[in-house]
């Protein structure tokens, strides 16, 4: 199990109740915008060490719980703060934490990209890694995905979350546009979404081979919160998911793949899958499927002028 650690950040003093100096409590110009945001930070903080258990932390369960999840000494143990500091923001106090502060609580919590983002926007920081993602992809990356339909082409990160797609893979299984964008992540969706399972053929397969690709990116992220927290979702949502993951398999995102989909509107298409990295190092990659028969290329030529 591995155990997160951190430079202990400099601390403010933590308010004592009732000081009301300009080092704790709110001042009087503090304004209501801002009490509120300390109030959604404090019940955030708090539902999020709740749904976590002990044994996420490595902390053994030696006598019986009165109350859910983490205790607020635990998460300021892990996340390398001190139990006052960490106290004062689930009391929603007049402290500011730092960006520093804020990553360490959202790898102890195991916050994914969206929930690491609203931490961020309620303390009123600018989350550097959200930013740097979305930034992954270019206007003129954007433009390669709207060139290349009917081909279904689309940009994921290391973890599969779905970053951009065209109009081809948008339409491809299901309207990519209605998913929430916390769910636009491969691995979620084919584990989680009934018309994802229906419409892949060969779904046994796709998914044992999509879990091991997960588990291959992962060990360069074992100490990142985001990834920890996808895999803890999608083992509390799927047991199959759970089975697959727990058999350590292993193996490469690699071209040459073919993928079968059976869309509702025009039928079954067969694909050959082609990977590009977009960097050196990079993990984020142009994912195309090419088609492997002229039945196919048909079918997404209608699929798409359909979608006008």
């Amino acid at each position: 199990m591995v155990v997160y650690t951190v430079p202990r950040p400099e601390e403010p003093v933590a308010p004592s109740p009732g000081s009301g100096n300009a080092s704790g409590l709110e001042s009087r110009g503090d304004s209501d915008g801002a009490s509120a945001r300390r109030r959604e930070l404090a019940v955030f903080l708090r539902s999020r060490r709740e749904r976590m258990s002990p044994s996420e932390l490595g902390i053994a369960a030696i006598t019986r719980r009165r109350t859910p999840g983490l205790r607020r000494e635990e998460v300021a143990q892990h996340a390398g703060m001190s139990v006052t500091w960490y106290t004062a923001l689930e009391q929603a106090r007049d402290v500011r934490p730092s960006p520093q502060v804020l990553n360490a609580l959202a790898r102890t919590l195991r916050l994914d990209h969206d929930e690491r983002h609203h931490l961020y926007r309620l303390a009123g920081a600018a989350d550097d890694a959200v930013v740097t993602e979305c930034n992954a992809v270019s206007a003129e990356l954007h433009a390669v995905l709207d060139k290349l339909d009917p081909y279904p082409a689309c940009v994921q990160n290391g973890k599969f979350d779905l970053l951009a797609y065209n109009s081809a893979m948008r339409l491809l299984i299901t309207d990519l546009d209605e998913v929430p964008i916390a769910q636009r992540n491969c691995v979620w969706l084919t584990f989680t979404e009934p018309r994802w399972r229906e419409r892949i053929v060969d779904w046994e397969q796709a998914a044992a081979r999509q879990v091991a690709n997960l588990r291959v990116a992962m060990a360069e992220h074992v100490d990142d919160g985001r990834w920890k927290a996808l895999v803890s979702r999608l083992r509390a949502e799927s047991s199959e998911f759970a089975a697959l993951w727990d058999r350590h398999s292993v193996r490469g995102v690699d071209a040459g793949v073919l993928r079968q989909i059976d869309n509702p509107a025009i039928g079954r298409m067969t694909f050959t899958v082609s990977n590009t990295w977009v960097a050196p190092g990079s993990t984020t990659r142009l994912q195309v499927l090419l088609p492997a028969d002229p039945h196919t290329v048909e079918r997404l030529t209608r699929l798409v002028a359909d979608a006008g």
